[in-house]
């Protein structure tokens, strides 16, 4: 699957954003899909995540209560409504899907656990 990522931008700090990521190829309906996001120096870590179904999802604790992951399988695109942003939620922001599995897996939250991944959407937050 080929996933392109977009709706990053620069915002004011308390401002909210809607990331898009859509993908072409494979039945979207069957992937498994996350966020991630990249400081310049740092390593890439998990935001948020939803299986195949959309009847669960995930969040790390630093988002939990201001991002929301949707998806809209219709039109083949995955959702992270980003609201109360921060500064410290400047990133390079990375969409990411998998088909292999269905439901939740422990190892959900990892880089390797997804074999499918977009060009990365930049967000900045003005404080």
């Amino acid at each position: 699957v080929q996933l392109q990522a977009s709706g990053g931008g620069m915002v004011q700090a308390g401002g909210s954003l809607r990331l898009s990521c859509t993908a072409s190829g494979r039945d979207f309906s069957g992937y498994a899909l996350a966020w991630f996001r990249q400081t310049l120096g740092k390593e890439r870590v998990f935001v948020a995540r939803i299986i195949r179904g959309g009847s669960s999802t995930d969040y790390a604790d630093s988002v939990r209560g201001r991002f929301t992951i949707s998806r809209d399988d219709a039109a083949n695109t995955v959702y992270l409504q980003m609201n109360s942003l921060k500064s410290e939620d400047t990133a390079l922001y990375f969409c990411a899907a998998d088909w292999r599995y269905s439901g939740v897996r422990s190892d959900m939250r990892r880089i390797r656990f997804y074999e499918s991944w977009g060009q990365g959407t930049l967000v900045t937050v003005s404080s």
